[in-house]
């Protein structure tokens, strides 16, 4: 596959992009900064996060005393903020995944929601909420008995890229390479749009970012994802 590092700025601040662009129906912004919508996605993005002049249009979209987490803000205080806690990333792009069909995989939608809660709540992949599913395709897989074991979606869409998560699977149903196949299954979607997949985790997942090296995805960047609340 050929890369385009052109192409690739975007993924220094794919949620402003996607906020801007793909997922502007889910944006709320002011000025240079924007987030989405509360119940579709718990993420903030700024225009360039070394801008103070961007924090200060934040706080325009955050209660005193609240919360939000950045990517790649590097954990240094600005104004009006203080870093609440601060979590080691990695950005990984696809270089040489074999992307495959899974015809067992189902779409997944809105009725399934509940069931998706509680796979995430067991397996803690990341953050998702009620309208999450919006974001993207996700595919899911189902136990004999029509239990959600697995599933795999596509979640930030910055240009020409779109970002696989949620993956996960049913402890009791691990080991039989089920999120590799759904991984496969959603990038052949997003490589049939024109775009390239991508994946972010944490620096510490050391599972998740063997298996990711071992289908074919590439280290990116390192990154951070920092919490900073807001002050009075």
């Amino acid at each position: 596959m050929t890369r385009s590092l052109t192409s690739e700025t975007v993924l220094d601040n794919p949620a402003w992009s996607a906020l801007r662009g793909a997922h502007a129906r889910f944006a709320v912004r002011h000025g240079r900064a924007a987030r989405y919508q509360s119940d579709v996605a718990p993420f903030h993005a700024l225009s360039d996060p070394a801008d103070p002049s961007a924090w200060d249009d934040l706080a325009f979209l955050v209660e005193p005393g609240a919360s939000v987490t950045i990517a790649g803000a590097g954990g240094v205080a600005y104004p009006g903020w203080e870093v609440a806690g601060s979590v080691a990333g990695v950005q990984f792009v696809d270089v040489s995944l074999a992307a495959a069909s899974y015809p067992e995989a189902l779409r997944l939608g809105a009725p399934d929601v509940p069931e998706i809660l509680d796979l995430i709540a067991r397996t803690r992949p990341g953050p998702y909420l009620q309208r999450t599913v919006e974001l993207g395709v996700y595919l899911g897989l189902r136990s004999p008995s029509g239990a959600l074991i697995a599933m795999a979606g596509e979640r930030l869409h910055p240009a020409g890229w779109t970002e696989i998560s949620a993956v996960c699977t049913d402890p009791a149903h691990r080991g039989q390479g089920l999120a590799t196949r759904l991984i496969r299954a959603v990038a052949a979607g997003i490589r049939a749009r024109g775009e390239t997949p991508f994946l972010h985790t944490s620096a510490a997942n050391v599972n998740a970012i063997r298996l990711y090296e071992s289908i074919g995805f590439e280290l990116r960047k390192k990154t951070d994802f920092t919490a900073y609340r807001r002050l009075a």
